[in-house]
């Protein structure tokens, strides 16, 4: 699933751009710390902890963090816990098709450089 996000968003913009992937939570939170993304691509189902808690983890540290769910958890309960985060989208890993509109978008508004 990572190599395709990874494909997906690097044919989503114009220019080469750095993604990185992490395996767990806690890689992905001290990877943010460190090079303080544009954009995260977040799951909800995490090994240690889930992507509703390190989301606002990574708010913490930064609060115009922009974040896009991606899961294959489609309920009305993660989707309003998404919103009330104001996550910037929440793609289910079976219609990812979505996700470059989603990236555009954020590229437009000026969010993503």
């Amino acid at each position: 699933m990572r190599r395709i996000l990874r494909w997906i968003v690097d044919s989503s913009f114009d220019q080469r751009h750095t993604i990185i992937d992490c395996g767990d939570g806690f890689e992905a939170l001290q990877q943010f710390a460190e090079f303080h993304p544009d954009l995260v691509l977040m799951d909800i189902q995490l090994q240690e902890t889930n992507g509703f808690e390190l989301t606002e983890a990574m708010y913490r540290k930064d609060p115009d963090t922009k974040v896009i769910f991606v899961t294959s958890h489609d309920t009305p309960i993660f989707r309003n816990k998404a919103d009330t985060l104001h996550a910037r989208g929440f793609i289910l890993k079976d219609n990812l098709s979505e996700l470059p509109n989603i990236i555009q978008s954020l590229t437009l508004e000026g969010g993503i450089q």
